[in-house]
């Protein structure tokens, strides 16, 4: 199983939400989980923030069933580095974290820095922007080519704006 994973900050928690999958195509995923932790202090400027992880940990190792089968690999709504000098990015801790065995494919809309080299890019569709993939685990061109057979029109995959959304959606009320 894959899993699209993506983050939310709230005011007082941080959500994470991943939909599992099984082909690179798939519309619609197998699975649905979320997990919420308390927000820890803010790091210091400068410094990678690593406040999700726990919650990101807790959700691939606790929440999402073992008859589920091995986790193959993550596409995160992210970074893995934020520049070609390979500045870590959050999705660089997450695959040490699993142990360096689940490779990570990090999917953003967004330039971090403003000056990510061409060789990140990824056009999909007819967007004229592009999406930006960086990876740990697999090479990049075989994290780019996952990643345009994805499911969806726009610059992001279908499986990946729906975990988005389900983090962000997260308001941290219990059910009723």
């Amino acid at each position: 199983m894959k899993l699209a994973l993506s983050l939310h900050f709230h005011a007082d928690h941080v959500s994470a939400a991943a939909v599992g999958f099984d082909e690179w195509n798939d519309a619609e995923g197998t699975g649905q989980w979320l997990a919420r932790l308390p927000l820890a202090e803010k790091p210091v400027r400068g410094e990678l923030d690593l406040r999700a992880l726990p919650c990101v940990l807790n959700l691939v190792q606790q929440q999402i069933p073992p008859h589920r089968g091995p986790l193959e690999l993550i596409v995160l709504d992210g970074f893995v580095h934020l520049d070609p000098q390979e500045t870590p990015g959050f999705g660089l801790p997450l695959f040490h974290a699993l142990g360096g065995q689940v490779p990570v494919i990090a999917l953003s809309k967004t330039d971090w820095r403003g000056d990510t080299p061409a060789q990140f890019e990824l056009h999909r569709e007819e967007e004229a922007r592009p999406t930006l993939v960086t990876c740990v685990g697999v090479d990049l061109g075989a994290a780019k080519a996952r990643a345009r057979t994805m499911h969806g029109k726009r610059r992001m995959p279908t499986l990946l704006k729906l975990a988005a959304r389900l983090a962000k959606a997260d308001d941290g009320a219990q059910p009723g």
